[in-house]
Parts: structure tokens; C-alpha cells; sequence
């Protein structure tokens, strides 16, 4: 599903605003409309120190982008064991990682012909 660029934004600032609520670590934005043969429009990639951490954010995620905008995940995956929590959706994935499984897939060098963002939190 393809939503407009205002609802877009708004999911971006949302989901990145909940990352950073609960101290999301190395926080980029992968930016892949230039891409041919893309599943999204946008990653975004952070990472937590424990699986307790992870759940945080996946949770602090999901509940920024409700009250916000009103929108729930298509789907979530990796909620089980949190080693690598995906929210979906649709046109923005975010990828909730435990840091040493982050540095195992390395997504950013997957997509690396993206434009790839390194996000600061603005508070």
C-alpha cells in the first residue's frame, strides 16, 4: 500500500519519535524510493541493548505512530523472542534489532546503494 507523502512524513517522525522515547541506539533512516525493485519506501534501523529493550521501542513505536496518526502495523514479526523486531507498515518498515543480531545482518550494507541517514534525537 502507497500512502501520500504527508502521511508518509508523518509516519517517519512518529516512529522515529517513539525509538528515541525509549533510547533506541544508532538510529538511520534508509531512504529507498530510488531503488528498482524496493519493498518499501523506508527502513529505519535502530538497535536496544537487551530484548527488554527491544520490546520497549517495538511497543514505544507502535504506540507514538497510534496516537499520533492513527495507524497500526500490517504486521509484526519477531515479537517472540525480541532478537529482531519488524513493524510493518506497508510503505516504512522498522526494524527493531538486539544489537549483536544487528551487526550480524547488517541491513544498512544490504541496501547500501539507498540514501542512508544517520538520526540524532532532536530533544
Amino acid at each position: 500500500m502507497r500512502v501520500k507523502k504527508d502521511e508518509t512524513d508523518a509516519l517517519l517522525d512518529s516512529a522515529i519519535e517513539g525509538i528515541f522515547e525509549k533510547k533506541g541506539s544508532d538510529v538511520v533512516k534508509v531512504d529507498l524510493r530510488k531503488l528498482e525493485n524496493r519493498i518499501a519506501d523506508y527502513f529505519i534501523i535502530c538497535h536496544g541493548k537487551s530484548t527488554t529493550q527491544v520490546d520497549s521501542i517495538a511497543d514505544s513505536v507502535e504506540d507514538s505512530v497510534r496516537i499520533n496518526i492513527g495507524e497500526k502495523p500490517f504486521n509484526v514479526e519477531g515479537r517472540k523472542n525480541c532478537y529482531w523486531v519488524l513493524l510493518d507498515y506497508g510503505n516504512v518498515l522498522v526494524h527493531v534489532f538486539l544489537e549483536e543480531y544487528r551487526n550480524f545482518y547488517d541491513l544498512e550494507s544490504l541496501w547500501a546503494d539507498a540514501d542512508i541517514e544517520k538520526l540524532e534525537d532532536k530533544k
